[in-house]
């Protein structure tokens, strides 16, 4: 739930009847203090994990939203870092966010779609948090190409995936709910919102990654926790162009 500064159910419900654009654009203002942020946790998480792969130099945060992977990203890159998002209003507070910061590389703002990323390959590692559920299955490779093509050779790309929930369990059953209120919210009305959580599978997705020219290895995130069979509860999914 959203704390009570976050935005009304009235707020949602316009965003949700927006275009996905044009929904994050109003929902900028407020997005941090919705749940749809990616928690402290995970970023801390994220962070310590990669930090052992480092050194890193110039770092990208694609989908950045309000710039919490480019908070990670200072964190870990010698040089500069940059945020890139379609949605001018997440730019916005990101930007803002950021304005005053004095400890760690600079952070640069670039307003583009993911799925043409205007970047030469100058850089070494690029992050993405909660964005994949805004790409369909069938935008994935092309997706993953140009952020292959925005890094050095040798350079990486990572992201957090959580395991499956167990099949019967409440967290199955709302994602399932969730993803066929909006596969009917976009059959009738236009224009359409995407936001998914269950078109992400991981081994597709390591596939993907694979045929874009990544090698691929996943890491426990072992702040988070593991399952009641020894499972990680998230991996860190990192793809290092070989090429």
């Amino acid at each position: 739930m959203s704390t009570p500064q976050g935005p009304t159910l009235r707020e949602l419900a316009v965003q949700a009847l927006s275009s996905t654009m044009r929904g994050y654009d109003l929902l900028a203002p407020k997005f941090d203090l919705t749940p749809y942020r990616t928690p402290d946790r995970v970023l801390d998480a994220v962070a310590r994990t990669l930090r052992p792969l480092g050194p890193f130099g110039r770092g990208l945060d694609v989908c950045c939203g309000t710039g919490a992977g480019v908070g990670v990203l200072r964190g870990l890159c010698r040089e500069r870092v940059t945020g890139v998002d379609f949605s001018a209003g997440m730019l916005a507070v990101a930007r803002s966010a950021y304005r005053d910061a004095d400890e760690g590389p600079g952070a640069d703002w670039v307003r583009a779609d993911a799925r043409a990323l205007p970047f030469a390959p100058v850089f070494d590692l690029a992050l993405s948090l909660g964005a994949f559920g805004h790409f369909l299955p069938g935008e994935r490779p092309g997706l993953f190409a140009q952020v292959h093509a925005s890094l050095r050779p040798g350079g990486s790309f990572a992201f957090p995936v959580g395991a499956p929930p167990a099949v019967g369990s409440r967290a199955y059953w709302s994602m399932l709910g969730f993803d066929g209120a909006m596969r009917v919210r976009n059959a009738l009305w236009r224009p359409e919102f995407i936001m998914y959580y269950r078109t992400f599978p991981l081994t597709g997705v390591m596939d993907d990654l694979a045929r874009a020219g990544f090698a691929v290895r996943l890491l426990p995130l072992e702040d988070l926790g593991r399952r009641a069979d020894g499972s990680p509860r998230a991996r860190l999914v990192v793809a290092t162009r070989t090429g």
